[in-house]
């Protein structure tokens, strides 16, 4: 089974949660508590968001966190690849063919590599704003783009 690691799955549901008032500031404690999180695991996650761009950081009285982009220019493909690295299926899609030592004899490769664009392409198609809908918002909103073709 491919799923995302425990971290990402937090970063998720965090920065969608923080999408829902993207204006306000946050603390890892404030979030950890709404959301039923272990409070280190939110802090370390945080930090890498921040590291990687998608989060600010804030100090001082009124300090935390806050989203450095708007929620709909937050893709998560974008939180995926900050908290895990590249999407990539296989070894050689993510490191390259020429770090694969069964190359000449691989036919894959090339197909793994077509599956993993598609897979982050899908991911690169959903935001912040969109996860942190209800899920009649986000039925709607898919069934809207299947009739638009995408």
């Amino acid at each position: 089974m491919l799923r995302i690691n425990r971290e990402t799955d937090y970063g998720v549901v965090i920065l969608s949660a923080m999408a829902q008032s993207p204006a306000e500031r946050f603390n890892a404690a404030q979030l950890a508590a709404a959301h039923g999180l272990p409070q280190p695991m939110v802090s370390k996650v945080m930090k890498q968001l921040v590291h990687a761009g998608l989060l600010r950081s804030f100090r001082g009285a009124k300090g935390g966190y806050g989203l450095a982009r708007e929620p709909e220019a937050i893709t998560v493909a974008e939180v995926i690849e900050a908290l895990e690295g590249p999407i990539a299926f296989t070894e050689c899609v993510k490191a390259g063919r020429d770090s694969c030592e069964h190359v000449d004899d691989c036919h894959a490769s090339t197909t793994w590599a077509r599956i993993s664009a598609v897979v982050r392409e899908a991911l690169g198609a959903v935001n912040l704003a969109e996860m942190g809908q209800p899920a009649a918002a986000s039925a709607a909103l898919c069934s809207r783009q299947q009739l638009m073709g995408h």
